[in-house]
């Protein structure tokens, strides 16, 4: 126990808590510093809008052919699978065909 003697034998301090921290100052900007601000952002925009002017597609004509058909074939599948139902989807799917004979939900006999 005389390890023990040492240590404070106070209450726990939380932050936030207390007078100490009642509430926090807010810092006071100069009004150069937000005009400085302005004036970079400001140039940024404009240099924005001179390298969107600048861009050249630098592709060869096979590569153009080529994406142009990408985006094709992948407009075809997503219309392909937008036109599918649930139901339809289910009845193609190659687990249905292999299960579909040892399922007794769907044997019917007719009489």
């Amino acid at each position: 126990m005389a390890e023990y003697t040492t240590a404070q034998k106070s209450a726990l301090k939380l932050k936030g808590v207390g007078a100490v921290s009642a509430g926090k100052k807010k810092k006071k900007k100069d009004k150069e510093s937000k005009h400085r601000l302005e004036q970079v952002v400001n140039n940024q925009d404009d240099e924005d809008v001179k390298t969107k002017k600048a861009y050249v597609d630098k592709r060869t004509p096979a590569q153009i052919a080529f994406d142009k058909m990408q985006e094709k074939r992948q407009m075809e599948r997503i219309l392909n699978k937008a036109s599918k139902t649930h139901k339809h989807r289910v009845e193609a799917s190659p687990v249905r065909s292999y299960t579909a004979p040892f399922s007794p939900t769907y044997s019917f006999k007719l009489v």
